[in-house]
């Protein structure tokens, strides 16, 4: 249900929607977004018809919806703008990632990949300064024991001593730094192979999945999945030698290497700077099932899934480009965040190049949140087009097209932008289809995941 405390303007709206004689409809339609917080509106038409009879198969028009219009859902992946397309989002994100750990028939992943070398890698930002943390014994440097979910925590204990320069640098070059690492790692598994870089593509392949995560502090670090495969990529087995204590050594030393570095010249009063990985440095192995000490594909495939709709706005930043350092103060933006963002606006006219104030609200980073390499998994794209044409063969079973022959169907559409969003009273109706949708995901989810392990007991 609404929530109780609704402002007078809302609950008008809310009540004139509801009372509307085609309110079922715009339930259905809200639905059918899976609840979209901010629904693109469309008007038009579509016509689908038999080329050879003439015969009209299927009309459909938005002149009899709810507005003139036919909402579609955003496909926003932040959790912070659309609740609802990021967790559809994030579960295209887990079946990418897990299908390179344990295969998938379907988008032709062979289960053999289950065989392959497999770690779980973070790598983090350095330090650039003391922040207020949780450690293990409890006590942070400022002397108190702070709540999990404590505002100061990843804020600065001398925010005049801080390197926010630093911090925002390190973050806008972090995807260079990724990409030395990868270079890197391939040189380090020919040396232990005793091969050079030619004769090792020939029968190892790299591949990874990966995703970026800010911490409290405003620095970003990367979640990857690393396998070994063989030269065809999950098709092929790698060679005996590549085991995972081989690719975890490798990866510690590619880490480390000198050559894993960017470096970034002094500009006016900035001091010339050379950035590496921080020294927590964490690579563990996959397990098809886990024995208690090891992670495993489901533990892995959720955690990266998690991270794939979150970006600096956990931090305090605004979700989108910022425009003036005031909208920080409307924002409510808290200090640590503000005087980082305030060093993106003072760094940028010294590295043009590096467009600092355009990607302020991401704290500096300007690369993608999730990658992966070409051969590790399916794609986004295809599981979207996957999606897509399930449904689209869904309404030709309903409409009773499936009996007409491909090659004679003519299909004529005219489609314009009719806005988005929704009225306050509209929102407050979407969030409670929301929920009452999520609730449904979670119900099924937990079944699965009750299925997931008595499959991995009987295993």
């Amino acid at each position: 249900m609404p929530d109780a405390q609704l402002d007078p303007t809302t609950l008008g709206d809310l009540l004139r929607v509801a009372s509307a004689s085609d309110f079922h409809r715009w339930q259905d339609q809200i639905r059918r977004t899976g609840g979209c917080s901010d629904p693109i509106h469309l008007r038009g038409w579509t016509l689908t018809k038999d080329k050879v009879t003439g015969e009209t198969l299927h009309h459909y028009s938005t002149e009899h919806e709810p507005g003139g219009r036919l909402r579609v859902a955003c496909g926003n992946r932040r959790a912070s703008r659309c609740p609802s397309c990021a967790w559809t989002y994030a579960g295209d994100t887990y079946h990418l990632i897990r299908a390179g750990l344990a295969g998938d028939d379907r988008r032709d992943i062979p289960a053999t990949v289950r065989e392959h070398p497999r770690v779980f890698l973070t790598l983090t930002a350095p330090s650039f300064g003391p922040v207020h943390n949780r450690p293990d014994r409890g006590v942070c440097r400022c002397g108190l024991r702070h709540a999990a979910d404590d505002p100061a925590l990843g804020s600065a204990l001398d925010p005049e001593t801080y390197d926010y320069a630093g911090t925002v640098l390190f973050n806008n070059h972090a995807g260079q730094l990724w990409q030395r690492f990868t270079t890197r790692l391939r040189r380090e598994l020919a040396a232990r192979a005793g091969l050079s870089q030619r004769a090792l593509a020939e029968v190892l392949r790299v591949s990874f999945g990966k995703v970026a995560e800010f911490q409290k502090r405003g620095a970003v670090h990367f979640h990857a999945v690393m396998r070994l495969d063989g030269p065809d990529g999950p098709d092929s087995p790698p060679p005996s030698w590549a085991t995972v204590d081989l690719l975890a050594d490798a990866i510690r030393a590619a880490a480390r290497h000198s050559y894993t570095s960017v470096s970034v010249p002094a500009a006016e009063d900035e001091p010339a700077r050379t950035f590496r990985w921080g020294t927590q440095l964490d690579v563990r192995p996959v397990k098809a099932f886990g024995d208690g000490s090891d992670i495993t594909e489901q533990a892995v495939a959720s955690y990266v899934a998690k991270y794939a709709t979150k970006a600096a706005e956990n931090t305090g930043t605004p979700d989108r480009r910022i425009g003036e350092l005031a909208e920080l103060e409307r924002h409510g933006a808290p200090d640590h965040a503000r005087r980082l963002v305030a060093a993106c606006k003072a760094l940028d006219p010294l590295y043009p190049d590096r467009r600092l104030w355009a990607w302020a609200h991401m704290i500096g980073f300007r690369g993608h949140f999730s990658t992966k390499s070409r051969r590790y998994s399916t794609t986004l794209g295809a599981l979207r087009q996957e999606r897509a044409d399930f449904r689209a063969a869904q309404e030709r079973a309903v409409l009773n097209l499936d009996a007409s022959t491909p090659d004679t169907v003519l299909v004529l559409a005219d489609w314009q932008y009719a806005g988005h969003g929704h009225t306050p009273g509209e929102s407050v109706l979407a969030a409670t289809i929301a929920r009452g949708l999520q609730l449904n995901r979670e119900t099924a989810r937990e079944a699965l995941l009750d299925q997931l392990a008595l499959e991995g007991a009987a295993a």
